[in-house]
Parts: structure tokens; sequence; C-alpha cells
């Protein structure tokens, strides 16, 4: 792959995340039910960061590169950690260079080999998070320190990934901010150079999220 940036999750894209508990009981009552949340993609950023040197590299600048189509769902139980579920779909046609140190000619070339070299979306159009386990406490009203496990499928390839994350939620809304790295050998994702040969790759990929959910 070559090195332009790998989703996310994407990841998720990842990409992820979501999760906001009404603050009270730590018990689960028969009289509460499952909640479901629907992520709102045009009102949420999951960035993947590359630093000059470090992860990416092209001309001396850092990459940010953005995961722009994705939609997902989120289950909790009102007055509990758990259960809960977090499902999260990005396309992977969709990760595109933001950052505004680039003209538009260096977007569409690194953009190019993203598509063609890193993340082959004709092959591999989804990259899929799904959580597996979520555990954490709350730290104030309204807030909840996670840490959400769930296995990522990136390139055909499917891991299990750990993501530490801040939710906070208000009426019918949540928010879920945080960051994780990603190795892209682990994903078998190539880092080999390709048409002009300014874009190289390193192993770790850093990830930062701040997600929005609407209650259904």
């Amino acid at each position: 792959m070559h090195k332009s940036k790998l989703f996310g999750a994407p990841l998720g894209c990842l990409f992820l995340l979501f999760l906001a508990l009404p603050a009270g009981s730590s018990a689960i009552t028969n009289s509460e039910a499952t909640r479901h949340y629907r992520l709102d993609a045009g009102n949420s950023k999951f960035i993947a960061h590359a630093l000059a040197g470090g992860l990416f590299w092209f001309k001396g600048h850092n990459h940010l590169v953005a995961i722009r189509d994705f939609s997902g769902e989120a289950t909790l139980t009102p007055g509990s950690i758990t259960p809960a579920t977090l499902r999260i779909v990005a396309q992977a046609g969709s990760l595109a260079e933001t950052s505004d140190v680039f003209t538009e000619p260096q977007k569409q070339i690194i953009n190019r080999e993203l598509r063609e070299i890193v993340l082959e979306p004709d092959k591999f159009p989804e990259i899929i998070f799904q959580s597996t386990d979520i555990k954490g406490k709350a730290t104030s009203n309204g807030t909840y320190e996670l840490k959400i496990g769930g296995n990522l499928t990136l390139h055909g390839v499917t891991r299990h990934v750990e993501i530490p994350t801040e939710v906070t939620g208000a009426g019918n809304e949540l928010r879920a901010r945080g960051e994780f790295d990603v190795s892209r050998s682990n994903f078998n994702v190539k880092a080999t150079s390709a048409f002009h040969g300014l874009v190289r790759v390193k192993d770790r990929i850093h990830f930062t999220f701040d997600i929005v959910g609407h209650q259904d």
C-alpha cells in the first residue's frame, strides 16, 4: 500500500464510536428499554493522522485523511454500561486527503494511490467495526470513560482492537471522542510507492474521532 492513509476505519473506521448512558443507577431494571442511536457522519469527524517523516510522508507535509462516508448504529441500556453494541460500516473509497497544505493536484495523486494501492475498494469496498465487549466507568454526570473492544475488518482481514473512548450524552444526542493506533501490517496493507513515488507509509497509523449519534 502505499502510502496515503489507511482507512480507517476505520476506522473504523475507522472509524467507531458511541454510547452515552444516563447518569444514576448502576443496575438494569426490567422497565429500562434498550435505546437505539444512528451515527451522523455529516456532523462527525474521523481522521487518520500521519506526521512528516513518520507514518506518512509527502513533500515534508503531514497528512490528514478523512473517512467521509460511513454509517452505523449503537444500542445501549439506560442505567448500565452493558449490554451495549456498536457497528460501523465505512466505504473504503470515501477516504480522502483533507490537509490544506496540499494543492488539488497533489491531493489527486495521494487519493489515487490511496484507492489503487492502499485500500483497493473495488476488492474490499467496506471497512467494518463490530463491537464485542464494552467496559468502563462513569466519570461525571453524563460522561463515561469506555474501552470498546471489537472486530475491525479492513482489506479483507479481521483483527480485534480496543478503542479508548470518552462518551457524553445530552437529551437524544450522544458524542464519542477518542484516538487509537493500528498497524497496517496486521491487515496486509501494502506500503510500497507507486505512480510518483512520493508517499511513504510506516506501520503505525494514528486515528482520532469525534462522532455524533442521534436516538431513533
